[in-house]
């Protein structure tokens, strides 16, 4: 219940910010959308710890996320930025959406794969719907620092928007950090607080600053997400050769005679120890 109530209020989030942009208030629609990926970020969580994952949940937040991080982006991109390419620039916002569509939907469908190995626990597979909705927006974080615009910013805008829809529905691996913060040591909770707690001060106080920022620090990180799913790789590679190398090759089987005692010492196999009738006793 409470993870379905925090994914109903990420998608009055996502909603809301196609509301905003459509009225040109583009502050409040990035707002709005680092809200709903905020709560996109808690809900997952809390259901695991309260025990409360369910299919509905899965496919409700599946939703949640194709209108916050694929629709509400897009559109307010169009209406900041892409409109004045006229008809290129719908497409563009057409085709972040679609394309975080389909990311969602992969993520949904390979999720249950038996066949994967546990280290690909640590990575997506193209970069998640989230953080391609936070890093799309990068051109509005420079346009409200203050820095003065080019003559070319909408065609800049228009590729970079179509980038990052590539890097979504891409086979790039992406390092995950699903396993960030799940054991904190106890020495280490308040500390821990404490840098939560001033991140979010900092992000309040300078928020475009932070995201600006935050958003290439991502980009740059996205190489070495990729090195490391390859190491993975090729260690599993390696010892598999290795299992190979070691298995046994199969004996043929010896035949055994009349009365006759194997050549390695054992006792011979009697007809009834093979399954057949014990001789009378004499």
């Amino acid at each position: 219940m409470v993870p379905n109530v925090i994914t109903l209020l990420a998608l009055c989030a996502g909603l809301t910010a196609i509301r905003l942009a459509a009225e040109s208030t583009f502050e409040w629609a990035v707002y709005a959308i680092v809200f709903a990926a905020v709560l996109d970020g808690i809900d997952g969580r809390v259901a695991r710890l309260l025990k409360g994952t369910s299919r509905f949940g899965a496919e409700l937040d599946s939703l949640a996320d194709f209108v916050n991080f694929g629709v509400a982006p897009g559109v307010t991109l169009y209406f900041w930025s892409l409109h004045e390419a006229k008809s290129a620039g719908w497409i563009g916002a057409m085709v972040f959406a679609i394309a975080a569509g389909l990311r969602l939907a992969r993520f949904n469908v390979t999720i249950d794969d038996p066949n994967r190995p546990s280290w690909a626990a640590n990575f997506f597979v193209g970069m998640p719907a989230p953080a391609g909705a936070i890093t799309v927006l990068l051109p509005v974080y420079v346009h409200f620092l203050g820095m003065p615009a080019p003559a070319f910013m909408v065609p800049i805008t228009l590729v970079y928007t179509l980038a990052i829809g590539f890097l979504m529905v891409s086979r790039l691996p992406v390092y995950s950090g699903k396993k960030v913060g799940k054991r904190v040591p106890p020495d280490l909770v308040l500390p821990v607080f404490i840098g939560v707690v001033l991140f979010f001060a900092v992000l309040i106080a300078y928020p475009w600053a932070v995201l600006t920022i935050g958003t290439l620090i991502y980009l740059a990180s996205l190489p070495f997400g990729w090195l490391s799913h390859r190491d993975y790789v090729r260690r599993d590679a390696e010892a598999n050769a290795q299992g190979r190398s070691v298995e046994p090759h199969d004996e043929p089987a010896e035949t055994v005679g009349d009365a006759s005692t194997p050549s390695n010492g054992a006792a011979a196999v009697l007809p009834f120890e093979r399954g057949g009738e014990r001789p009378p006793r004499r």
